[in-house]
This record gives structure tokens, C-alpha cells and sequence, in this order.
């Protein structure tokens, strides 16, 4: 889904492809203050431009990506994921799947959270903080903590006591794996 394109290279919006453009309408809109996708876009930082296309090409290949309504924040370095507002089936749809579980995957300060199953590394961690209208969050979690004992000792081991957060290279890399 992601056009090939230099991992340094900051991208404008014509340098997507229509199928990513499209992926995008409605969701960009009013970041930051732009007045449409193309304006804000644009004014990403690369890192924040290949966390999107990140997130952007693991949601569509999970079918989750039209429970995104609206991107509110990215980031890239120090983790890559998203914050966004959801259409309301977004927790059914997810509690639901088989490929998703909430074992282990919420926070004290969140209302609820999904871990995607079947992944060592580079895996989805969606949360969610009840607010009108709620908010949700999904990052990379390099290492996951519910694959098998082996990778919820390195999770446990870099990313909670060591406070490591995947840069959108090392998340680019471990999904090509």
C-alpha cells in the first residue's frame, strides 16, 4: 500500500499513491491546525510521515482502518504510533477478533486496551481512555508481551524496566521480518 520511497525522504502528499491519498481523506484534516489532508501531510516531520504509513499499512492489512475517524497526534522517534478518535464500533469490532486479545494489554491509566495476537515483535498495542469523545492510542510494541515467555522477557526487559521505544526505523524493520 505504501509507495517505495527513501526511508529519509520527506514526502509531500503527491508523492502517494492514490489508494494511500484516499486511505487518508477526512482522517488528516484540522492536525496541528491544517485545514486539509494535503497542508497537514506536508508539514509532517519524516518520522511522523513514516509512522503514519506504518500504522496506516498494518490497519489496512488488519481490516481495522476504517474504525479510524480522525488522527489527533503522531509520533515516530522514542515509538511510532498514533492518537486518534475511532468510529464507535471500533472496541466490538476488536473484542471480537480472534487475532486480537486484551490479556496483559491495559494500563492503569487507560479504560481498556488490545493486544494483537501472532506477532514477537513489531506488534499492535491499541489503548483507550474514556473521554467525549474517546480517545484512542495504538503503538508498536517491539517486543510482545503475550507471543510466548521468551518475548514477554524481552518486553518486560527493554521496553518496561528499560524504557526502550522503537523509532519507526526499527519498527520498519522488524515488520519486513
Amino acid at each position: 500500500m505504501v509507495d517505495s520511497t527513501s526511508d529519509e525522504t520527506r514526502l509531500r502528499w503527491s508523492d502517494l499513491s492514490n489508494e494511500v491519498r484516499n486511505a487518508l481523506a477526512g482522517k488528516l484534516s484540522g492536525l496541528w491546525g491544517a485545514t486539509g489532508e494535503e497542508e497537514a501531510f506536508n508539514s509532517l516531520s519524516v518520522d511522523k510521515q513514516q509512522a503514519l504509513l506504518l500504522i496506516l499499512s498494518r490497519f489496512v492489512a488488519k481490516g481495522l482502518w476504517q474504525g479510524v475517524q480522525k488522527i489527533t497526534n503522531l509520533y515516530g522517534e522514542g515509538g511510532v504510533g498514533i492518537e486518534f478518535t475511532a468510529w464507535p464500533t471500533m472496541q466490538s469490532t476488536l473484542s471480537r477478533r480472534k487475532d486480537f486479545t486484551q490479556l496483559l494489554a491495559k494500563h492503569s491509566d487507560t479504560k481498556g486496551a488490545f493486544y494483537e495476537k501472532g506477532r514477537a515483535d513489531a506488534a499492535l498495542h491499541l489503548l483507550y481512555v474514556e473521554e467525549t469523545p474517546r480517545k484512542w492510542y495504538v503503538h508498536f510494541d517491539l517486543y510482545s508481551p503475550i507471543h510466548s515467555p521468551s518475548s514477554a522477557l524481552k518486553h518486560f526487559r527493554h521496553e518496561y524496566l528499560g524504557k526502550v521505544r522503537p523509532d519507526w526505523r526499527v519498527i520498519k524493520q522488524r515488520l519486513r521480518t
